[in-house]
């Protein structure tokens, strides 16, 4: 049963996955992209990491997203253009970028062992100190790192969203 409901949501999470980047509405692309947090979330539950589910709801459906959804209804975007209209060379680009990546993540995950799972050491404590340790001990650049992402995408999404002066 524990296996099913994670292939379930797994499953949901590559869908809405593929509609957060494939549709043309950002609505629809900030909302598809909630569900595929709360699909992560209950991946995070099933394999028993249950302040990493809750913190997935919380932090990111709950604050990041909705400040997303602000951005874009503040902005009052209604349509974005086709992935690669007009730019067909980068549009290529970012076609083999991602298949690559795709595939340097498979790789990296065949290497993985069952024993090497993705619990911290000591976590089963049921505290958030080996969590706090390792955000802010060995993992401090990728914690931050991915503050400075989240930047630039609300910066991304206002630059894509200027309208042009005639």
């Amino acid at each position: 049963m524990v296996t099913a409901v994670f292939l379930v949501a797994a499953a949901l999470a590559v869908v809405f996955s593929i509609i957060t980047i494939a549709h043309r509405s950002p609505v629809i692309n900030v909302l598809s992209l909630v569900l595929v947090f709360f699909a992560m979330a209950a991946m995070f539950a099933v394999l028993g990491m249950d302040f990493l589910a809750a913190i997935q709801v919380i932090v990111y459906s709950g604050a990041i997203l909705v400040l997303f959804l602000f951005v874009i209804m503040l902005l009052n975007i209604q349509q974005v253009e086709r992935l690669g209209s007009g730019r067909p060379l980068q549009a290529l680009l970012g076609a083999v970028g991602a298949i690559a990546l795709g595939a340097l993540v498979i790789v990296a995950i065949q290497g993985l062992t069952p024993s090497q799972g993705a619990v911290l050491a000591g976590s089963e404590n049921g505290t958030v100190v080996p969590i706090g340790r390792a955000l802010l001990g060995s993992h401090l650049f990728a914690f931050e790192f991915i503050t400075l992402l989240l930047v630039a995408a609300i910066i991304g999404a206002v630059f894509l969203a200027k309208k042009e002066l005639r």
